[in-house]
């Protein structure tokens, strides 16, 4: 496995080996020894998974509140995304700064997002799904989210606020600005 730190600091983008042949493809996309020594001594507790029919679905900026946070192991099985990380540490140099980067089944790269992060992504074509593994079972108490197309976020989704296919809640979430200190 190839692991490569990104900015803003905490995120992992890990591409797993794919030995090949006539058949197709053999990988190993997860293995605690490599994960523990390499990006994050955790357990993960939960395995989700979302399917999104139409391009241009945007399903986020989502995270926990403590003491239910969760960090969030991301690939994409079928389908391409663009997948983004938002900075929500209020004493981190690079508070609201966002990694954003292209998961799909042709590239086979994950992303790792630590506790702290708000998630989200926007296929980029039909036919998506997203597997992630969770360090902390899903909380509705603790269930918040930041607006994807805060410009304050600057974040380069590739479309509009017209021609994303949102959910009622991601219509309505606070702006950074109007969040206030959800992680210290």
């Amino acid at each position: 496995m190839e692991f490569s730190f990104l900015e803003p600091a905490g995120l992992v983008a890990i591409t797993p080996k794919r030995h090949g042949d006539a058949r197709g493809w053999f990988s190993e996309v997860f293995r605690d020894d490599l994960f523990r020594a390499n990006v994050a001594d955790v357990s993960f507790v939960q395995h989700n998974q979302s399917y999104s029919k139409p391009k241009g679905t945007v399903r986020g900026l989502h995270f926990q509140l403590e003491p239910r946070a969760q960090g969030k192991l991301v690939r994409c099985p079928r389908g391409r995304v663009l997948d983004v990380a938002v900075d929500l540490r209020a004493s981190s140099p690079t508070f609201g700064q966002h990694a954003a980067l292209e998961l799909s089944a042709e590239n086979g790269r994950q992303l790792w997002i630590p506790a702290g992060f708000a998630h989200g992504f926007c296929t980029l074509e039909d036919d998506c799904e997203i597997a992630y593994l969770v360090t902390d079972l899903y909380s509705p108490e603790h269930d918040r989210g930041l607006a994807w197309d805060d410009p304050a976020l600057a974040i380069a989704w590739p479309v509009t606020t017209a021609e994303a296919v949102l959910s009622p809640k991601d219509r309505t979430q606070p702006r950074l600005a109007d969040l206030g200190t959800v992680f210290a």
